[in-house]
């Protein structure tokens, strides 16, 4: 009896290192993920428009409750960049349609249909449309505009929105007519409401200059790691990603949520350790696009979501085994060739929405543009938004 006993414990011990063994393999694994993907029509369809906002870009999900990791069941701010304001008729563009910069939109939790989703912007003279975030910071010049990044509500600070901004001028000698020329943190206190009028804004030193390999900044994505934000490994800490340089390098600093406006204490990843100065950060990623998403996946491991390439057809997906990597090689988990219906339309800046993702799935949008504008969009004016796709693990 006693020889049966310590067979059995024996047989259990194997059982269990060989479970263990299975297991840490498969979360070190980079490479393979057990996977669907399909269009998502009910979301794509919810921005198809016909008359106020219509078309943009840059789109972003915060949930109002800063609970970042499930569906959400309160309200979601949709924040986007260059917006379209105006009217369709009969497929055409209705003459005085305008664009802005920036521009936000409601969604209550509980209701998904395009009826539920109000937008908002500023109102000026004759009711012209203005951008919903104009530039007011100490190093704003004239002629510059906002371009909105990733943001979250700190639950640690008050349930204070926060949202990084790119603040950006026009220039004649660039390839698409704008460069960057800074970041800006903007605080939304906790209620305010859309234009914001208790908003502040204060340069941060996340913008890096372009030296000739290209510039870039931070605030591409958020990953808010806290058990607050229902994080399934929290470790209290949010990090926030950041792509520079013309191979998209992507480079990622952390901060403790309270202390999120103070950028001593903020440190970057140098590849082995977490480090105060920005310089000696080392790139986790690359070849992604200027917007990104990370997410954590069921398994314990973490999806980096993005365009390959920045602008390629293609969308990608880099497993990491943490927030901060290691990440594996890109996976192509969509084509977006179909949405290409003419020789100047691109694709760019895919990422993924939990907020708006049942369990099991992730929603990820991708965004669509005319690298002839102002030619194609009178006659395809809702060409000029995002879309929806919708991965579903196994």
């Amino acid at each position: 009896m006693k020889r049966e006993l310590i067979a059995g414990l024996i047989c259990c011990l194997c059982n269990f290192k060989i479970q263990a063994q299975s297991t840490k393999q498969a979360f070190s694994d980079l490479k393979t993920l057990n996977y669907t993907v399909e269009s998502a029509p009910d979301w794509t369809n919810a921005l198809i428009r016909q008359s106020g906002w219509f078309g943009g870009d840059g789109i972003f999900t915060i949930p109002m409750d800063g609970i970042e990791h499930r569906a959400a069941r309160g309200k979601v701010l949709f924040i986007f960049s260059d917006s379209m304001i105006g009217g369709i008729n009969d497929g055409k563009l209705k003459p005085g349609s305008t664009m802005i910069h920036n521009a936000v939109a409601i969604l209550d939790g509980k209701e998904r249909g395009a009826a539920k989703l109000k937008f908002y912007w500023r109102k000026g003279k004759g009711d012209k449309a203005e951008s919903v975030f104009i530039p007011k910071t100490a190093k704003t010049e004239n002629g510059d505009y906002l371009w909105l990044g990733d943001g979250f509500v700190n639950k640690e600070l008050n349930n204070d929105l926060f949202i990084f901004a790119y603040r950006i001028t026009n220039v004649s000698n660039a390839a698409f007519g704008f460069k960057e020329v800074g970041n800006v943190l903007i605080k939304i206190p906790a209620g305010d409401k859309s234009p914001y009028h208790a908003q502040k804004q204060e340069d941060t030193p996340f913008y890096i200059p372009d030296k000739g390999e290209g510039g870039g900044s931070f605030g591409a994505g958020i990953y808010v790691n806290t058990k607050s934000a229902g994080a399934p490994a929290p470790d209290g800490f949010v990090y926030v990603y950041g792509v520079i340089g013309k191979w998209k390098q992507v480079l990622v600093a952390r901060v403790l949520p309270q202390y999120f406006e103070k950028y001593d204490r903020w440190t970057y990843w140098d590849g082995k350790a977490w480090v105060g100065d920005v310089r000696k950060a080392e790139k986790i990623a690359d070849w992604v696009s200027n917007e990104l998403s990370v997410s954590p996946l069921p398994d314990g491991r973490y999806a980096m979501i993005f365009q390959v390439g920045a602008m390629t057809k293609d969308i990608g997906l880099r497993i990491g085994t943490t927030p901060y990597g290691p990440f594996g090689p890109a996976i192509k988990i969509w084509d977006c060739t179909s949405d290409l219906t003419n020789k100047h339309y691109f694709v760019y800046n895919a990422k993924a929405h939990p907020s708006l993702s049942k369990p099991g799935e992730l929603i990820i949008s991708y965004n669509i543009n005319s690298t002839d504008f102002f030619k194609d969009l009178p006659s395809d004016p809702n060409m000029y938004r995002p879309r929806f796709i919708r991965l579903k693990l196994q």
